[in-house]
């Protein structure tokens, strides 16, 4: 079983803020995520500056696309993102036109999607999904729990290379120990901490404890 990945969610609603974080953690981190919010605050140009300061790392823009996927995907592309997310409820036709200006489309699973709807992304060429909890779920108290891995299994034995984040701290982690993860992406749990460079090596030694350095 490959290592996962750790990606970081920068999901500030400064430039500045967030920049002052990556500038901590981005050589620990192996994917930098220019978050939702942040998307919505600075747009193309977060993507600009995290692109310049990190030209080797891969950038995601979190755009939650639902519409004129061609176009946002081409403007992110553009701007220096490898990937960009769409939502689950988007078309199968802005999916596929987002698809064809960026080497990556992430497909964000929100509320009651189907293994059917899966299916039909995995038709068109899609290799990625996010499977999380929300923010808000999490703040209604809820918890990681049998119903989430049995989904993920379902996702990983469809050949997705599942993303898992919502509410992760390192404690949390080896819960999905039997699951092929591709990457754990942690925003608050590391750029809200006291010193965020230590909680993103706590992160990524977790990690290699549970996984190892590679492939078994």
């Amino acid at each position: 079983m490959a290592k996962p990945n750790l990606q970081v969610a920068l999901d500030h609603s400064s430039l500045a803020d967030a920049l002052g974080d990556i500038y901590k953690i981005g050589d620990v981190v192996d994917i930098i995520e220019v978050g939702t919010i942040l998307c919505l605050q600075a747009g193309q140009e977060a993507i600009r500056c995290l692109r310049a300061l990190y030209p080797n790392q891969i950038v995601i823009a979190d755009t939650k696309c639902a519409d004129a996927g061609g176009t946002v995907a081409k403007n992110c592309a553009q701007a220096g993102a490898n990937w960009m997310t769409c939502i689950c409820s988007a078309t199968l036709a802005t999916i596929q036109a987002a698809a064809k200006e960026i080497e990556e489309i992430q497909i964000e699973l929100y509320g009651q999607w189907t293994v059917e709807q899966a299916q039909k992304w995995r038709d068109i060429g899609i290799k990625q999904v996010i499977y999380h909890q929300s923010r808000d779920a999490l703040l209604a108290g809820e918890t990681w729990g049998e119903k989430d891995l049995k989904r993920l299994k379902e996702l990983t034995d469809m050949g997705f290379n599942v993303s898992v984040t919502g509410g992760l701290t390192v404690q949390t982690l080896s819960l999905f120990r039997e699951i092929p993860v591709y990457t754990f992406i942690a925003g608050r749990g590391i750029t809200a901490s006291v010193d965020p460079r230590s909680a993103a090596i706590e992160f990524q030694d977790e990690i290699t404890r549970i996984w190892g350095d590679g492939v078994d």
